[in-house]
């Protein structure tokens, strides 16, 4: 489908999604199709410093693998999306499968920008809660704020959160921290 005509009502499903064959970046929500604009250089740069972070030490605790965008997480047959961020631990390597996560991520980060934030606050909220994302982190540059949502009993808490100074800690990666002035310069 080159070109991808955005029908209205139509239900995308994720072999839809395959057929696409244009350059441009897409998400799969909730049936929707919705194509993701060219994130910024401020996005790119603390998207660069939180995934430096992460991957060293990840890496140094030998506890799974840091990728980040565009990487196509597929939750259901309906949500296709690619996180800022993703953390997946080695138990769950076995669900990448033709070079796509087919299940939840241990942990994701995204960074909202203001064509996001709907999406990212809200709609994505809600469907990484669904399908059993431990750890979310949203990033608000434009506030300075960084949260660290945390799974427990199917539901969201927030777990840590640190505006314009301090730091903000995983709560899946034992003894991760974030310190907001290093990141959001």
């Amino acid at each position: 489908m080159k070109d991808a005509v955005l029908e209205k009502g139509k239900v995308w499903t994720y072999e839809d999604y395959l057929r696409l064959d244009d350059d441009k970046r897409y998400e799969l929500i909730n049936g929707r199709l919705e194509e993701m604009p060219a994130p910024g250089f401020e996005h790119q740069d603390i998207l660069g410093e939180i995934y430096t972070l992460m991957r060293s030490y990840t890496k140094k605790a030998a506890s799974g693998k840091v990728l980040s965008a565009p990487f196509d997480v597929i939750l259901s047959d309906t949500v296709v999306v690619q996180p800022d961020i993703v953390f997946i631990s080695n138990d769950n390597l076995k669900n990448i499968k033709r070079g796509r996560l087919f299940g939840p991520p241990d942990l994701v980060v995204e960074i909202v920008s203001p064509s996001s934030y709907y999406r990212d606050r809200y709609e994505k909220f809600s469907l990484y809660e669904k399908h059993g994302v431990k750890e979310y982190w949203i990033v608000l540059p434009g506030e300075r704020v960084i949260e660290v949502w945390c799974l427990k009993e199917d539901k969201y808490i927030l777990h840590s959160v640190a505006v314009e100074k301090g730091e903000v800690e995983s709560c899946i990666l034992k003894d991760f921290k974030v310190k907001v002035e290093e990141v959001l310069k």
